[in-house]
């Protein structure tokens, strides 16, 4: 497993059970921009998803954000942008920061993907 994967199911122990989770999530790596302002001066940061779903994305970050800031996230794939915030703290990896991001409004389509049904169950090996 790799380390950003053993993040993410240590993470997932936080989150209260996948059951109480609000949509479906899909592991994927979608290329992404996170623009924001700094000191009043724009930044722009390249990153990437490591998970997805239509509330927001796991996000992989060579630096660390503070938790509630707001940024404007662009998919690099469509260059559709959507507002989002970062909702917790961020955790190190071997690839970076993981950062968990919601948007504003649930957006199905910002990630141009078919999200798996509510009631989809990954099968018991």
């Amino acid at each position: 497993m790799t380390p950003v994967k053993e993040q993410l199911n240590r993470g997932a122990g936080l989150l209260s059970g996948e059951e109480r989770r609000r949509s479906q999530r899909v592991i994927i790596r979608v290329p992404i921009t996170l623009a924001m302002t700094e000191k009043g001066q724009p930044v722009q940061i390249t990153a990437h998803t490591v998970a997805v779903n239509i509330h927001g994305a796991m996000v992989v970050c060579p630096r660390s954000l503070d938790t509630e800031t707001k940024i404007e996230l662009v998919n690099g794939r469509t260059q559709e942008k959507i507002i989002s915030r970062v909702t917790r703290a961020p955790r190190e990896s071997a690839e970076g920061y993981l950062i968990p991001v919601e948007f504003t409004t649930p957006s199905p389509n910002f990630w141009q993907i078919s999200f798996p049904p509510a009631n989809w169950k990954v099968p018991e090996n």
